[in-house]
């Protein structure tokens, strides 16, 4: 028994203590503050984690300092290459220590572990990671986003691409980081948003020099040397020390690194450095000004120095001020014992103003950053350029009074990797690329624009146009000599577009019309002709004997009713005028001719003199001004048909084309047969492959209609200049660019060359010398004139009013003027005879028929003396 004495008497007086205390905490006052317990999961061995550590430390000792309430920290190392080490050590934290809420880790794949483990227990996650997926917070109730979301660098990214003028970037970054699926489609986005894209994607192994090696090799070829970077910082450091090492940090390169790499510049050591000549970076800004931050500023330094004394750098960065502002936002929630629940939303409440900006909380996360810096790596350090704003881009200064600006050029010179003051132009031509392969359509229907032809030993081709015309007048406005190779192409349009995307051609050159479908393969630089697709049919040929065209001023029942209306007003004129003048007498045939000389010779001129009837000459005069004016129509109307060609289409549009079902032509290998098809619902369709099997197959008929591409319709028609013409609206597709591969930084080049040709006006005068080497292969082909033969439906009235008064005339004479009965018969008589002998011109006369006017009675002395005076 006595051996067991003292152990009897020691677990006694720890059931006493036990009891003690419970009895004493139980008894507590109320008044009496509690102790909290935090938690911090970091990475000891980053920058970024020393820097989280010590501002943890400082936020809980001046949470000491204020006040009489104490607050436990315990601290656990995530080890970073591990992910899982971090939920074991919340594990830890949570059921070991029982802490109110963990701050940390830093990482995305190391907090969405730890916040599982936390949503558990419902204790709350305070992350540092630099971006956290909007659904997170919606899954993890329980999850607190401390570090502001970043990804607005993406745009002032874009910015600084668009101010300089670069059109394509490479992008590297960290294999199996999951926060490039938040950061890559932001500046994706970004730079489409200014005209930019992203033209490959560089993902870098950790710790593997090799794989760095054969990536670096690669982007090397490649024409891009605009370069994004985001990276971890050990990372990082070797990129740019392989990069040196092979000659990437000199002259026409360009090196942008994000916020993770810049915010820790002032951390890497002189080798890292000198390796990181003339890059720019975008880095978080947080105001380093005011009491508050100075006294920070100087513990910081102080304390940092003194347990990380092998860090070359002691000041604070963007990492250390968040780490201190959510450090005290918790410690001011976990007073008074709060956790779960109470705790969150306490710290879901906070509203201060901490280093790193205003601390207030929404929807469990802070407000992003939309202010960063612009800074230059030069000499031993860095230059800070200006700054870049949400909205109002870059600015030398913040805050009120800043002056905004549209381009990072307006903030100042950089000095660039290489030669300091030269701007980079973003590309260059690939190293294995010393000669372009330039594809050329070999089978265009207008050899005006492209030909290919064999010399006459068949040994070299030649390579005429407009448009290689145009393409080597536009290299020789490169700033640079460009190596080429022109290489003919037997096959469709389509297909030789196609090439470039199968690497067979670098280029392509020739009357290459702009459609969607094509964009999938390659990419066009700005037209160099007007776009659209016009309708070709034939020209009305309604005069087509030249014999005949003076009958056409007028229809056949004008010609018709104008012979009608002469002869009877001459008949009237005759039978009144026929008793007074001997010329009217005589035989019947002698009467017959002289009424239709009567008749037609009075359209040209009768003097009224000679007239004795007033009825005749009310007649006459009526006749004459119907006359005059037929006569001054005819002659107009017949000039403007010598002097004007009037032309109009056969088919007026498409609607009457498709209802027709006519066959419709189009060029071979073309984008129009699809066209046609998809769009304008004509399907009855037929292929050529040459000008003149147009215009053969227009004029026979075979097709109603031919669609031709604006640019090359204006060579169809100088050559057929008579017989055809354009008809319809013109449908805005195509126009003709040079082709290269997608995003190739040739595209921006060329076009701005191509625009110098066009803006010095050589691209006129090689339009005009082609279209004046036409000539018009119809030039003695009828033009048509257009139907505007005047029907009676015009002259109605004059009609009316010369055969109204004619008749008036008539029937006054025949009627109210006493004549004898002999001589009507014998007016009708000779009427009579006259319509025989028209009828039967083989009858002859009679001696009866000749003698009945002499045989008639005379007319009565009263009846000749009325009808004179009538």
């Amino acid at each position: 028994m006595s051996g067991f004495a003292p152990l009897f008497y020691f677990l006694i007086t720890v059931l006493v203590l036990r009891e003690g205390m419970a009895f004493g905490i139980a008894n507590k006052p109320e008044n009496e503050p509690r102790m909290g317990i935090i938690g911090a999961i970091i990475d000891n061995s980053s920058r970024i984690g020393k820097e989280e550590r010590v501002a943890i430390e400082m936020a809980v000792d001046d949470f000491h300092a204020t006040g009489n309430q104490r607050l436990a920290l315990h601290i656990r190392n995530s080890q970073r290459e591990d992910p899982l080490q971090a939920a074991l050590a919340a594990r830890d934290l949570i059921d070991g220590q029982q802490v109110q809420a963990i701050l940390g880790p830093h990482t995305w794949e190391e907090t969405s572990l730890v916040v599982k483990v936390g949503s558990e227990t419902h204790t709350p996650i305070v992350s540092f990671a630099e971006a956290t997926p909007k659904w997170a917070t919606e899954l993890w109730p329980f999850l607190v986003q401390a570090s502001r979301d970043r990804l607005k660098q993406m745009e002032a990214i874009a910015d600084i691409v668009q101010s300089w003028e670069w059109h394509r970037v490479t992008v590297i970054y960290q294999d199996r980081d999951s926060l490039a699926n938040e950061v890559l489609p932001h500046l994706s986005y970004a730079l489409r948003q200014v005209g930019a894209e992203i033209s490959h994607l560089v993902a870098l192994q950790p710790f593997a020099s090799s794989s760095l090696i054969e990536e670096l090799e690669k982007i090397q070829k490649d024409q891009c040397r605009v370069f994004v970077v985001h990276l971890s910082v050990p990372l990082a450091a070797q990129l740019f020390e392989k990069a040196k090492e092979m000659k990437m940090m000199e002259k026409d390169y360009v090196w942008i690194t994000t916020d993770p790499i810049t915010s820790l510049v002032n951390s890497f050591n002189a080798s890292s450095i000198s390796s990181m000549q003339g890059i720019i970076g975008v880095k978080s800004y947080f105001p380093e000004s005011g009491n508050q931050f100075q006294d920070f500023y100087h513990t910081f330094c102080r304390r940092f120095r003194s347990e990380h004394p092998e860090e070359g750098n002691n000041e604070p960065g963007i990492f250390a001020a968040q780490a201190y502002d959510a450090a005290r936002a918790v410690a001011l929630a976990s007073t008074e014992g709060s956790k779960g629940r109470k705790l969150l939303a306490k710290l879901l409440r906070s509203d201060f103003h901490g280093l790193s900006g205003r601390i207030k909380f929404t929807d469990q996360n802070l407000a992003p950053q939309h202010v960063f810096q612009i800074i230059n790596v030069v000499g031993r350090s860095y230059r800070e350029l200006g700054y870049w704003s949400d909205g109002t881009r870059f600015s030398k200064t913040v805050g009120e009074g800043a002056i905004n600006y549209p381009s990072m050029k307006d903030l100042g010179p950089v000095v660039w990797p290489g030669e300091p003051w030269y701007t980079p132009k973003g590309w260059t031509v690939p190293i294995q690329a010393t000669t372009l392969r330039i594809g050329v359509p070999n089978g265009s229907t207008f050899k005006e624009y492209v030909n290919v032809e064999k010399d006459p030993l068949g040994n070299n081709l030649s390579f005429t146009g407009l448009a290689i015309d145009l393409f080597k007048a536009t290299l020789e406005e490169l700033p640079y000599h460009l190596p080429y190779e022109l290489c003919p192409f037997n096959g469709r349009y389509d297909s030789l577009v196609e090439q470039i995307h199968l690497h067979k051609f670098d280029a392509v050159v020739g009357d290459v019309a702009i459609v969607s479908q094509r964009y999938e393969h390659a990419e066009f630089t700005h037209p160099y002709t007007e776009a659209g697709l016009v309708m070709i049919v034939p020209v009305m040929s309604k005069t087509c004997n030249k014999a005949w065209l003076f009958m056409r001023p007028f229809t056949k029942p004008m010609w018709v009713l104008i012979g009608a209306i002469n002869v009877y007003n001459g008949f009237v004129v005759w039978l009144i005028e026929r008793n007074h003048c001997s010329e009217l007498k005589g035989s019947v045939l002698n009467q017959i001719g002289s009424l239709i000389w009567l008749s037609f010779t009075t359209l040209f001129s009768l003097h009224g003199g000679k007239l004795h009837s007033n009825l005749s000459r009310m007649t006459m005069v009526v006749w004459l001004f119907m006359a005059l004016i037929i006569t001054q129509t005819y002659t107009a109307n017949l000039a403007s048909m010598l002097t004007v060609q009037q032309l109009e289409p056969t088919i007026t549009d498409v609607d009457a084309l498709r209802q027709s079902n006519a066959m419709v032509g189009y060029c071979k290998g073309s984008f129009v047969s699809a066209y046609l098809r998809e769009v304008l619902g004509i399907h009855n369709i037929k292929e050529f492959d040459s000008i003149e099997e147009y215009a053969e197959a227009l004029k026979s008929e075979v097709i109603a209609a031919a669609f031709i591409e604006a640019p090359l319709a204006k060579i169809f028609l100088r050559k057929y200049c008579n017989v055809f013409m354009e008809a319809g609206p013109t449908f805005k597709v195509g126009g003709f660019g040079f082709v290269f591969p997608r995003g190739s930084p040739l595209v921006p080049e060329v076009t701005e060359a191509m625009l110098k040709v066009t803006e010095s006006g050589k691209l006129r005068d090689l339009e005009n010398s082609m279209l004046a080497s036409l000539k018009c292969l119809d030039l003695d082909a009828q033009k048509d004139s257009g139907d505007h033969s005047l029907s009676p439906n015009s002259f109605w009235v004059l009609f009316v009013f010369t055969g109204g008064t004619s008749t008036t005339a008539l029937v006054v004479y025949t009627f109210f003027i006493h004549k004898s009965v002999a001589e009507c018969k014998t007016n009708w008589t000779i009427m009579l005879a006259a319509m025989k002998k028209w009828a039967n011109p083989n009858r002859r006369f009679s001696r009866r028929d000749s003698d009945t006017n002499a045989e008639s009675p005379a007319i009565a002395p009263n009846a000749s003396a009325l009808q004179a005076q009538v």
